[in-house]
């Protein structure tokens, strides 16, 4: 079968102006916790797209750690492409992907690194063998093979045996400030609904239809 062959008919459900949360983040939320209720994996998956500050764009699928009035949180080595870029550009786009409950989110806003103390927290929070990673892989960097990475995390692990293994300085989180929501669920005909939350100079979101 070609990919042109490939689809699908939507017709789950309906997303409807008078259905919407006022709050986009709590709109969020419900959509979440609806996801993680009917045990997709990776509920909490997002694809990152940032770009460098000439505009070359690059994106990748991480993990959401935090979605509060703060904004939405995730964490990575900063040296890496996506820690590079978002330190030179600081705006990036998120999209979550729930294809069996037919619905998508995209969320589009500025990027600020969270503090000292929630990277700590967070960090400390994790599996031992994923803070000793954090030590032996410089993220995006090239390596010559499987083996390379395997050394240095023997390494890795050697050197912090015995004891709490420290963040390392360069480990830490990034927090996205949303100026943009928009809701997406499928529909029959490819008619789908998208509603868009923009941010308005008051503080308040003004909520949109978009043709599909």
């Amino acid at each position: 079968m070609s990919l042109a062959d490939l689809r699908r008919a939507y017709a789950r459900a309906e997303l409807d102006e008078r259905c919407l949360d006022p709050d986009p983040l709590r709109q969020f939320l419900s959509w979440l916790d609806e996801a993680i209720h009917a045990e997709l994996l990776e509920p909490n998956a997002m694809t990152l797209a940032t770009s460098t500050r000439d505009g070359r764009p690059s994106a990748r699928v991480v993990l959401l750690k935090a979605a509060d009035p703060a904004g939405f949180v995730f964490f990575t080595d900063a040296r890496s492409r996506k820690g590079t870029e978002l330190t030179e550009n600081p705006r990036a786009a998120l999209v979550f992907w729930w294809g069996e409950l037919e619905r998508q989110v995209r969320i589009c806003g500025t990027v600020v690194a969270v503090s000292e103390a929630e990277s700590a927290a967070y960090y400390e929070s994790r599996p031992e063998g994923s803070r000793i990673s954090a030590w032996a892989s410089r993220q995006s960097e090239v390596v010559r093979d499987r083996a390379q990475l395997e050394r240095q995390w023997n390494d890795a692990r050697m050197r912090h045996a015995g004891e709490r293994i420290p963040r390392p300085e360069y480990w830490g989180g990034f927090r996205v400030l949303p100026q943009e929501y928009e809701y997406w669920q499928g529909r029959p005909n490819r008619l789908h609904d998208r509603l868009r939350y923009r941010r308005l100079d008051t503080g308040g979101w003004m909520i949109e239809r978009l043709s599909p």
